[in-house]
Parts: C-alpha cells; sequence; structure tokens
C-alpha cells in the first residue's frame, strides 16, 4: 500500500469521493486489511484445484474444529478468503445461493469464473454508495467445471485468473516461491505439498502442519486433505 501524502488526507472519510491523484482510499485501506490477514493459497493441477489456508487463532481455548477457511460453494467450487471473516461469512452465504438458483435456473452448476464475477459485482457496488464500507476480503475461488481453473477477486470488484496465487500475511514472500516452483502438469499430491513448503517458507518457525486446511476439487468430487500428507 502506498503512502498516503499530507494533501490526500481528508479524502478517505467517504468511499465516493475520490482523491486528488484519483484513487478511492478506503478501497485501499480494505486491501491492507486483507494483507494482514492470514495466508491463503490456491494451486491449479492437471487434475484439479487445490486450496490451502492457515487457520491459526492465538485462543488457546478455542476448538480447533470449529475453525474453517476453505468451504465448498457446489459441486465443483471451493473458495478461501483473507481479510475479515465476518465479510467473508456474508458473501459466501450469497455465493451459495448464487449456485442454487443457477444450477434450478438452468440446469447445470455455476461455473468459477460465473461466481467470481457475481462476488466481485457485489463487491464494486459497495464502492459507489456513501454510508457502506468495502468489504474487506479477498476470495480464491477453485473450479472444475471445463478445466481447473483458479480465480481471486478484489474488494475494488475485479477479477483474475491465476496458475497459483497466494493472498495474505507472507502473500509477497509467497507467490515467488509460486513463481519458481509452479508446474502445469503438477498432481494434486505435488500441489498439496508445494502449498505446504510455501507455508513452511513463510511461517518459519511458526509452522505447524495441524493449523493448515486443505481442500481440492477434481473432477471425481471436492474433498479435504489430511494435513499429515
Amino acid at each position: 500500500m502506498q503512502v498516503i501524502p499530507n494533501q490526500a488526507m481528508g479524502y478517505d472519510r467517504a468511499i465516493t469521493v475520490f482523491s486528488p491523484d484519483g484513487r478511492i482510499l478506503q478501497v485501499e485501506y480494505a486491501k491492507k486489511a486483507i494483507d494482514s490477514g492470514s495466508l491463503i493459497m490456491g494451486i491449479t493441477c492437471k487434475d484439479g484445484v487445490v486450496l490451502a489456508a492457515d487457520t491459526h487463532r492465538f485462543d488457546p481455548l478455542i476448538v480447533k474444529e470449529s475453525l474453517s477457511k476453505v468451504e465448498k460453494v457446489n459441486d465443483n467450487i471451493i473458495l478461501t478468503s483473507a481479510g475479515y471473516i465476518g465479510d467473508a461469512r456474508i458473501l459466501l452465504s450469497k455465493a451459495r445461493v448464487k449456485a442454487q438458483n443457477h444450477k434450478m435456473t438452468y440446469g447445470e452448476e455455476l461455473s468459477g469464473r460465473g461466481l467470481a464475477r457475481y462476488i466481485s459485482d457485489i463487491c464494486q457496488n459497495y464502492t459507489q454508495y456513501g454510508g457502506i464500507r468495502p468489504f474487506g476480503v479477498s476470495f480464491l475461488i477453485g473450479d472444475v467445471t471445463d478445466g481447473p481453473k483458479l480465480f481471486a477477486t478484489e474488494p475494488a470488484g475485479i477479477f483474475f485468473q491465476f496458475k497459483s496465487k497466494a493472498i495474505g500475511n507472507g502473500a509477497m514472500e509467497a507467490n515467488k516461491f509460486l513463481e519458481k516452483s509452479w508446474k502445469p502438469n503438477l498432481t494434486i499430491e505435488q500441489g498439496a505439498n508445494l502449498a505446504k513448503d510455501v507455508f513452511k517458507k513463510v511461517l518459519g518457525k511458526e509452522f505447524e502442519a495441524n493449523r493448515l486446511q486443505f481442500m481440492v476439487t477434481t473432477s471425481k468430487g471436492i474433498k479435504t486433505m489430511s494435513h499429515k500428507k
């Protein structure tokens, strides 16, 4: 995130006001919240998509089984989020309703691209009106409707397709590692191992396998992978 010059201060008090250099500062603050969130990762493989997330919480009284950052949307789409969990929960609920309505209307599953566009439309709408704030969350969306695909959304209302992608705290280092290590012919197992290696590199001494959550989507269905594998 860029340093905000003194002359731009004051333009961050409303979502509908552009700064003199053409920026919407509230959207940039939302991105900063995402960059501070727990690291998430998506990797496309030749037979599916792997999503992985750091579910670490500092409260020792939390029941670990209640922590979930990678979720199923329909029979072919999974997603994970970085940023405000409350914002992610609301958009996940909307995503599942959208997927159900699409299947009932058209008799087929919603695609990952269609879901990324739908979520991005909602996020963009929340950058236009006073009295609201942008969603402080970004999603990685894994889909196998017509081949393994990975999409990432942003609070500004845009989305892109990636071969692999990391978002959250430590994402810059993680993405550099992915650029060097990702290959188009990875198997699901190799993709999961690559994600685990990236988490090891980024988290360092704080790395613990049991704080990671893995989920994969393939043409054979969606399943949760053991962090021990």
